[in-house]
């Protein structure tokens, strides 16, 4: 059975929270592992609307830690699948953050997880492939070949 392509924007997600002290650190700037659950959940909710179906994460790569968000700032995310293989998906996941008082919006993070999903057994089972609609996510879904070969390889040099 093949299944139907599905476009980008089928699985785009966007989630915004409100950074408090109990978040932040020593220097009032948000947590690492807080900012990566955000990114762990945001992507698990992509890939679920992609392909209807349970996932796991099986990888994170280029997690880029670019700019802190404060206490008081809103973490903005976006999250959307770029390219499948058999079973797995790549997602992309942009993080921001907002001075809520002036509107200023910078970019904090970037990431790319790789989720594989599972069927009722918790076997990896088949997704539909995607569809790029915009020039960035062209670009993203032509490299992403590229990507999963160095995954692949980081993989096999682990073991």
């Amino acid at each position: 059975m093949t299944l139907k392509a599905k476009p980008v924007h089928e699985s785009r997600t966007l989630l915004t929270d409100l950074i408090f002290p109990p978040d932040t650190n020593h220097h009032h700037t948000v947590f690492g592992g807080k900012v990566m659950a955000y990114v762990d959940k945001i992507a698990c909710i992509a890939a679920m609307r992609h392909c209807r179906k349970p996932v796991v994460t099986v990888s994170s790569d280029s997690f880029d830690f670019l700019a802190p968000i404060k206490t008081g700032e809103a973490i903005n995310l976006e999250a959307y699948v770029t390219w499948t293989h058999r079973t797995s998906m790549e997602i992309y996941i942009k993080v921001e953050a907002e001075n809520l008082l002036t509107g200023e919006k910078r970019v904090t993070s970037r990431a790319y997880l790789t989720m594989i999903a599972l069927d009722e057994e918790g076997k990896p089972t088949a997704v539909p492939q995607v569809i790029p609609e915009t020039e960035e996510e062209i670009k993203q879904h032509e490299q992403a070949k590229k990507r999963y070969e160095l995954r692949r390889k980081r993989k096999q040099e682990a073991i």
